[in-house]
């Protein structure tokens, strides 16, 4: 019985987190919009920059996902665009939780 009740605290547990780690979207693409991301990206059409959709596939399994785009949506990366190597814009916030929050979207699609 004890067992019992320990399971079903931890699973209590640990929907909770799970429900609290949610990707909140709306916020997620009012911040893409805000920083002037869609001008090179979109949901799933190739623009100047990779689709987010094949972002996520791009990192998809990888460990270091969220680490690795974090740093590339922050850290105005040189990147190429039509044989041009110009800087990447870095999103203009500094709140970790708004930059976590919009990787995860991007690696959920």
């Amino acid at each position: 019985m004890k067992m019992l009740l320990s399971l079903a605290m931890a699973a209590g547990l640990m929907a909770g987190s799970v429900a609290h780690a949610a990707v909140d979207a709306d916020a997620a693409q009012a911040q893409l919009k805000s920083n002037g991301c869609l001008k090179c990206h979109s949901l799933d059409k190739k623009k100047n920059g990779p689709s987010f959709k094949e972002t996520a596939k791009k990192y998809k399994g990888k460990a270091d996902a969220e680490d690795k785009l974090a740093k590339h949506l922050t850290t105005s990366p040189m990147v190429e665009v039509d044989g041009v190597k110009e800087e990447h814009k870095s999103l203009k916030t500094k709140d970790t939780a708004e930059v976590k929050n919009v990787v995860q979207w991007i690696l959920a699609q």
